[in-house]
């Protein structure tokens, strides 16, 4: 139901993954739409953030490389802690490759600090509380209230190449934008 790599509609909507009907279902309100999915061919929103060490983070410091931006709900939940620890297990690869890994949820610093040394992510988890950043993206919520998990891979020139959205396989967004930044780098668009 939520497995599907987002890709934009002929007149700008994303795809429905079975939310909005699964609201409908239930006679459920649905929830109101803060913007739209960014889509791949979308240039990416700046992106400027603190991680949990209080470092600001901004996308376009990056000086040409990819990057590999995955939003996931919360941190030290079973799904969420194995999508970590699946780009902590490949980030010597995305590292070869030229590529930066970001995570983002709404948690605050000291809850990023405490997963990040539980699971020696050696990666940046930004903080977005009031989650801003993810209503820039557009990442949708699952059955209208569960914050989603989506990764976005942007090339070297800010313009997002890959869009991948599922909440139920976290260690499939390491998969997936594995695969597209080889891609990218494969065509020279940064890495």
């Amino acid at each position: 139901m939520f497995s599907h790599a987002l890709r934009q509609r002929k007149g700008g909507s994303p795809p429905d993954d079975g939310t909005a009907g699964f609201l409908r279902f239930f006679n459920l309100p649905l929830p109101a739409v803060v913007a739209a999915s960014l889509a791949p061919g979308d240039r990416a929103p700046l992106i400027v953030l603190k991680d949990a060490s209080g470092t600001e983070r901004r996308s376009d410091q990056l000086n040409g490389q990819a990057l590999v931006l995955f939003f996931y709900p919360k941190d030290d939940t079973p799904g969420c802690t194995m999508e970590a620890c699946a780009f902590r297990d490949s980030f010597a690869d995305f590292q070869a490759l030229g590529a930066q890994v970001w995570g983002v949820s709404g948690d605050d610093a000291a809850s990023h600090q405490r997963f990040a040394t539980r699971h020696q992510l050696p990666f940046p988890l930004l903080v977005d509380q009031g989650n801003a950043l993810r209503r820039t993206f557009g990442v949708p919520n699952a059955l209208g209230f569960l914050p989603g998990r989506v990764t976005y891979v942007i090339d070297g020139t800010g313009v997002l190449r890959h869009v991948f959205n599922n909440l139920l396989d976290g260690p499939a967004h390491r998969r997936e934008a594995l695969e597209a930044v080889r891609r990218i780098v494969a065509e020279g668009s940064g890495g």
